[in-house]
């Protein structure tokens, strides 16, 4: 989140600067207030969920996942807008929508070996999290810490994300 601010903020500040020096009055509050919102809503929260992806689920699906936002803009477009459904919007519509099924409903499960790996990230006690805490914990998860996974061999449904970077 710390990322997306930063980028928010200078790429506002900037955009703002050009536009001053360019002689741009400067808009009502009302309408910096719904820009402000758009671009947190489009771009801030985006860009956070876009790096969680990153980490969690790994470049591939995240590049395939948030490939079909446009598709969503469309959509509304069709409905606000009253723009036309044309043949190569629905034919790339139901491409997409066939390619993030696909993703969805994979199902890949084998024995697999975790090696011992050492990080910190928000996690739940699953049967990826088996580790002790400080006595300060005080329960509540998810959590987030530095903690240790020790190696682990054992099999269930998963697919590419940070436990479970193996080869094949």
């Amino acid at each position: 989140m710390a990322i997306a601010s930063i980028k928010g903020i200078i790429a506002g500040a900037v955009n703002i600067g050009v536009a001053i020096v360019m002689g741009a009055a400067m808009p009502p509050v009302s309408v910096s207030a719904a820009a402000a919102t758009v671009g947190l809503m489009g771009y801030g929260v985006s860009l956070t969920l876009f790096v969680l992806a990153l980490r969690d689920l790994g470049t591939a699906r995240t590049g395939a996942y948030f490939s079909v936002a446009p598709f969503f803009g469309a959509a509304i477009a069709l409905v606000v807008q009253h723009e036309p459904m044309s043949a190569p919007l629905m034919i790339a519509a139901g491409l997409m929508a066939w390619g993030v099924w696909l993703h969805l409903s994979e199902v890949h499960e084998h024995l697999h070996l975790h090696k011992r790996l050492e990080h910190s990230h928000s996690h739940v006690h699953d049967a990826h999290h088996q580790h002790r805490h400080e006595s300060n914990w005080d329960g509540t998860e998810p959590h987030t810490h530095l903690h240790v996974h020790a190696p682990l061999r054992h099999a269930h449904p998963h697919y590419p994300d940070i436990h479970h970077r193996h080869e094949h």
